[in-house]
Parts: C-alpha cells; structure tokens; sequence
C-alpha cells in the first residue's frame, strides 16, 4: 500500500460531500413533503454545485502541486502550455 498523500485542500475535499449528502437528504425530505418544484431544483443545484467543486479540487490541487513537481524548473515560453493547462482544467 502507498503511503498517505495528503494535501492542505483534502479537508475541502471532504466538506463537500458531506455539505452535499446534507442537502441531497433534504431535496428527499422536500419532495416527500410535496415542495414545490422551484425549491427543490435549487436544493438540487446546490448538491450539483458541492459535488462539482470536490471534483474539482483535487484535480486543481494535483496540477498545482504534483504535476509542478514532474514537470520542474521551465522557461517562461515552455511554461505557457502547462499554464494554459492549468487554466482551462477549471472549467471541468
């Protein structure tokens, strides 16, 4: 077995999900209780959006720090396809 990886986002990265099993246990309340559909499509929004940035954050995370770490010192020119990289991952 690999030893711990850890990183300073990993306690963000729990926070989400639980922040979204919260709400997604609510969205099952509201509907058994015959919610109006508006209010339990913003609830449902809001698991979406909880799950998304937990999704997200390690994929940032690992671009940050691990893929620095392999790729090392670059130029500023070679750096601009790591960089755009970088960038556009945040639209996952």
């Amino acid at each position: 077995m690999s030893e711990p990886h850890v990183h300073a986002s990993h306690p963000d990265i729990a926070r989400r999900p639980r922040r979204a099993e919260g709400q997604l246990r609510k969205v099952i309340e509201m509907t058994e209780a015959g919610r109006n559909c508006l209010d339990i499509a913003q609830q449902l929004q809001a698991v979406e959006s909880a799950v998304a940035g937990a999704k997200r954050t390690p994929v940032q995370d690992h671009l940050d720090h691990c893929l620095e770490h392999a790729v090392g010192a670059m130029s500023r020119d070679q750096r601009q396809s790591i960089d755009a990289f970088k960038a556009i991952t945040k639209y996952l």
